[in-house]
């Protein structure tokens, strides 16, 4: 028992130095308000978001990376904003993709590496309504389709700049452009979280560029604390949450795995879970890119972060000209069609019942566990393996068929037709107590 105890202790040690171990200066007690451990609660029931990486770099169709991919020095980069003037925006028209795929909120770049800021800002002239042709705000309208169709609207913002001379010299040690860099970040999220309505999260991305480096998150976290008590904060920085942040992210992985390599060593966390995930290859949008994941496999994630007790946050990369392309369009109404059905064994559920099996996983809400079985079971039953709770009966997800099933100290034994199950998930109900 002592020994377990060590362990415990141990493990817990070492997880906080690998949390704290890229930092150098204090970061600030941070208790949570009634509001904020209320906004977590909403999120982890939503489930399921659509990310949306768009900016002026759509217009190169190479991905969101393409400035510093093809080495494209700053000044060039700018004549880019001449030719954007995405006329075929309609906010109303992504607001109704994401909300018929079934998504219950929608996270978009407001700015990413490249410097450029997607909406009205004054704290940087490079910015969609000063430097294009289009001369409109989108976040705006997408800020008001949003809250009219009950849809919450997050903001990514990028922590690293590839432009701005103060984040340039900042980066090689500049104390003084360093906190200009900082001033200027803390002015654009005032903008962010006081024009555009209630906003649920500040997405950040970044930190890895700078991994030693204080970000003074000490001034921005609380600024956004102050500014809006009940948004949540993620930051996409691959190591072990820090004080102040409410969400933790997997970056192209299920919580607990590093299928994509950002993920090495970093445990999984108690605060609200969000993996991120793109339909194709890139973030942003390519003409090149043809990697598209099937209804079928996307599904699948979105059952599997949730019986990890995770949200999906789904990327679109949005055409120069404002349409999100037919491509995800379609597989996003396939999805649609599938959370319409089944959403109630997704939304409002929590996970985490039993280990990763090779058949699926299982949600749970109140005294119902969904049964999710997305492969086919080697055996002409199913087996649910350390099962705590004590089902009382078996059925169908519609209810119509009911299974017999017996339940023993090492697990339960569910008698269905494995053979024959639907091709993408099976979902049962064991109502428990």
């Amino acid at each position: 028992m002592k020994k377990s105890v060590l362990v415990i202790l141990f493990s817990l040690v070492i997880m906080t130095v690998n949390a704290q171990k890229h930092y150098d200066y204090p970061m600030p007690e941070y208790t949570p308000t009634a509001g904020n451990l209320a906004a977590r609660e909403d999120f982890q029931d939503m489930k399921f978001g659509m990310f949306i990486h768009w900016g002026v770099y759509s217009i190169l169709a190479d991905g969101e990376w393409v400035m510093l991919i093809k080495k494209i020095n700053g000044d060039n980069y700018s004549r880019l904003a001449d030719f954007f003037n995405p006329q075929e925006f309609n906010a109303e028209e992504w607001v109704k993709i994401a909300k018929d795929a079934g998504m219950k909120y929608i996270t978009i770049t407001s700015r990413h590496h490249d410097s450029f800021s997607m909406f009205d800002t004054d704290a940087s002239d490079f910015n969609i309504v000063d430097a294009t042709p289009y001369g409109k705000d989108p976040l705006k309208e997408l800020a008001a389709a949003c809250k009219k169709e009950g849809i919450k609207l997050n903001f990514y913002y990028s922590l690293l700049d590839w432009k701005r001379d103060d984040y340039k010299q900042g980066k090689k040690g500049d104390a003084e452009a360093w906190d200009k860099y900082v001033d200027f970040m803390k002015a654009q999220l005032t903008e962010l979280l006081t024009n555009y309505g209630e906003i649920g999260c500040i997405w950040f991305d970044g930190h890895w560029d700078q991994k030693e480096a204080n970000w003074q998150y000490d001034e921005i976290y609380s600024l956004i604390h102050k500014l809006s008590p009940s948004t949540l904060i993620a930051n996409n920085h691959h190591i072990q949450p820090i004080a102040g942040d409410d969400i933790q992210t997997f970056e192209r992985d299920l919580p607990g795995e590093n299928h994509g390599g950002y993920s090495d060593g970093v445990h999984v966390s108690q605060l609200p879970l969000e993996s991120c995930a793109t339909m194709a290859g890139k973030w942003g949008y390519s003409i090149y890119d043809k990697k598209f994941k099937t209804t079928k496999q996307l599904i699948h994630f979105l059952v599997k972060a949730a019986g990890k007790n995770g949200n999906l946050l789904l990327n679109v990369g949005p055409m120069p000209n404002g349409k999100i392309q037919p491509e995800f369009v379609d597989t996003l109404g396939e999805i649609g069609e599938w959370t319409s059905k089944y959403g109630e064994s997704i939304y409002g559920t929590r996970g985490n019942v039993i280990k990763d099996q090779e058949w699926g996983t299982i949600t749970k809400k109140d005294n119902t566990l969904y049964v999710h079985i997305i492969n086919q079971p080697k055996e002409s039953y199913l087996f649910i393996p350390e099962l705590d709770a004590k089902i009382v009966s078996a059925t169908s997800f519609d209810g119509k068929t009911k299974y017999k099933f017996k339940q023993h100290k090492e697990g339960a034994f569910i008698y269905i037709d494995t053979a024959n199950i639907n091709d993408i998930d099976e979902v049962l109900k064991l109502k428990i107590k």
